[in-house]
Order: structure tokens, then C-alpha cells, then sequence
């Protein structure tokens, strides 16, 4: 089960250089959250200083009632405990196979006995997908098998919040449906927090219950992802379009001239898109925390794009939704 994570007016900087400040945000308990943002905005280093790995300048980060940016070195090696991580590249050690690599943070913290490494080692990589593959070097597999055995290695702590810093890179389309699918399915699993650095727009607009955008050093917006995917926000809508006409430019942000060009032009951002039903778990089981589609927009009185949680079979899931939910609590397989 996973815990909330409350980050409240959270600032870094290196030197003079601000990176991003007056972060606020809470994860919650047992929820898929992603976090976007143009290519260095700062996502990494608020991945590595939730961990605890980097030093706010100011602000907290509340786990379980304990300040993490603030706390002693005792305290933070203990909820680190509570983190699984999946870096970019998988961050396998070369020289080790899977296995001895899926099993190294539980000989390095832990006491368990070697029949007990194994009994988990096993039952993380059948998670993933990987048994038959122990013996395997990281050089003889693909980049999705890589990435699939660091997220096992994330997992053998069985830890209650896991950050997945770019999961997609390197990976071709259809290795990062599977990913996807396999993230949705891993939180149907075991409950846990989740939080997903990403670039990748069908991922943002299909896997998340949450949204986050940074930019220009702040956090744009922060909710669920109906909410932003419905944003007339500029940034918000550019980004998660994948639009040229809108604040971000080739750099980081266009400048007042670039912007007023674009005005005088009289570019139209255009229509927004429908909104795509989000990925469910496999085999009719249910996310505790996902909500039927189109909850947010009833709440708040938007009217969806027409074509909105319509899939590619053609299915609409405001109808496809209460079906499932009625053969989940049937146990209709």
C-alpha cells in the first residue's frame, strides 16, 4: 500500500541558477502521478530530491509525518527504505547477471537468508516478466528487458512509493505501450505510489490519475489528469499537444517578440483533442484508485471534446466502464 507524499514550497538552486522554487504538490496514497516539463526545467533533480539524494534550499517534503528535506541522516537512510527508483538506463551493474543484480539490495540491506533472496528475486522478476532470463547479462538483452529488470529491482524492498525517471527513453513505440502497460498493472498489483518522469505524450495523456507540468522554474499546474488535459492554460495545452504555437520554444521558453509574432499572425492554437480513456489493468481487474472516466469534468461542468474515452476498437468508456466495474465485483473472468 502506498503513502501520500505532501511537497510543500519546495526551491532548489545550484549556485545562482534557479531551478525551479515554491514547488507545492501532494502525491496520493496508492495513485500513478506524472510529471512533465520541456528538456531542463528540473525534473530529475525533483526526482533526486524526493529521494533525498539532493538538499531543497527550502520547503518540506512530508512522508509518513516526517519531513524528509529536513531530517536527520538516521531518520532520511530510513524513509529512503519506503522508495523503489527505476533510473533512465536501468543502471544495471554490467559485470552481474539479473538475477545477482535484482538481488543486490537485499544482500546489501537486509539479512536475509539466500533461499529468501532467491524466493523474492523470483517472484519480482515473474512480476516483470523476466523469469528464464537469471542468468542473462544487461549486454545480451534488450533495452525493454533492461528496463524491466531494474524495475524489479525497484520492487524487492517492496517499496510504498516508486519513481520511474524516464522509463521511456530509449525504448521504441511498442516497448513503451508494453511498459505502460505493465506500470498499470503493478499498481493494480501492489498499491503502491507511483511518480513518472516522462517526455512521452501518449503516456502523460493515457497512463496517469495525476499531472504535473513544470516550467519557467514553477510548477504550471498539478492535478488530475482530466483537468489538465481539458486546460486552456497555454504551456499546459501546448505541451500536452505536442504544438509549436505556445510559450515553450526550440530553448527553453520564446521571448516577448517571438510570442507577439505569433499573436499579430493570429495563429489559432486549435480545438482540443479528445480526451483518450486511460489504460486499465489487465484482465478486468480494477485500480483502486482510478476513477470511471469523466468524473472530473462532471464535477467541474466541462464538456469534453467530442470523441473524448473513445479507444481504438472503436469502444466508449463512459459505457465500458460500469460493465467492468459490475464483472470485477462478480469475479467475471
Amino acid at each position: 500500500m502506498g503513502v501520500e507524499v505532501v511537497v510543500d514550497g519546495l526551491t532548489k538552486s545550484f549556485g545562482r541558477q534557479v531551478i525551479w522554487e515554491d514547488v507545492s504538490l501532494t502525491l496520493p496514497a496508492g495513485e500513478i502521478s506524472v510529471l512533465l516539463g520541456p528538456s531542463g526545467t528540473g525534473k530529475s533533480v525533483f526526482l533526486k530530491t524526493l529521494v533525498g539524494l539532493l538538499r531543497p534550499d527550502r520547503g518540506h517534503i512530508w512522508i509518513d509525518g516526517y519531513d524528509l528535506a529536513n531530517c536527520n541522516e538516521n531518520k532520511l537512510y530510513e524513509l529512503r527504505r519506503l522508495f523503489g527508483v527505476l533510473f533512465q538506463d536501468g543502471a544495471l551493474f554490467g559485470s552481474l547477471n539479473l538475477y545477482d543484480n535484482i538481488a543486490f539490495p537485499l544482500r546489501e540491506h537486509t539479512k536475509r537468508t539466500e533461499a529468501q533472496i532467491r524466493q523474492i528475486v523470483m517472484s519480482k522478476m515473474e512480476l516483470v516478466g523476466l523469469l528464464g532470463a537469471e542468468s542473462k547479462l544487461p549486454g545480451e538483452i534488450s533495452g525493454g528487458m533492461r528496463k524491466r529488470a531494474g524495475l524489479a529491482r525497484a520492487l524487492v524492498l517492496d517499496p510504498e512509493i516508486i519513481l520511474f525517471d524516464e522509463p521511456d527513453s530509449g525504448l521504441d513505440p511498442v516497448r513503451t505501450a508494453y511498459l505502460n502497460q505493465l506500470i498499470v498493472d503493478l499498481n493494480a498489483e501492489i498499491e503502491a505510489t507511483f511518480l513518472i518522469v516522462t517526455h512521452d505524450i501518449n503516456t502523460a495523456r493515457t497512463v496517469p490519475d495525476s499531472i504535473g507540468l513544470l516550467f519557467r522554474r514553477e510548477l504550471v499546474m498539478f492535478g488530475q489528469r482530466e483537468m489538465l488535459l481539458s486546460s486552456d492554460e497555454p504551456v499546459v495545452r501546448q505541451f500536452l499537444n505536442a504544438r509549436k504555437h505556445g510559450p515553450i520554444g526550440m530553448s527553453e521558453e520564446k521571448d516577448v517578440s517571438e510570442l507577439e509574432a505569433e499573436a499579430q499572425m493570429g495563429q489559432d492554437p486549435g480545438a482540443l483533442p479528445p480526451i483518450p480513456p486511460q489504460l486499465m489493468p489487465s484482465g478486468n481487474k480494477i485500480r483502486r484508485t482510478q476513477q470511471p472516466p469523466g468524473t472530473w469534468l462532471a464535477a467541474n461542468g466541462v464538456i469534453p471534446p467530442q470523441g473524448s474515452f473513445v479507444d481504438e476498437r472503436g469502444r466508449n468508456w463512459l459505457e465500458e466502464y460500469p460493465r467492468l466495474i459490475n464483472a470485477h465485483l462478480n469475479g467475471i473472468r
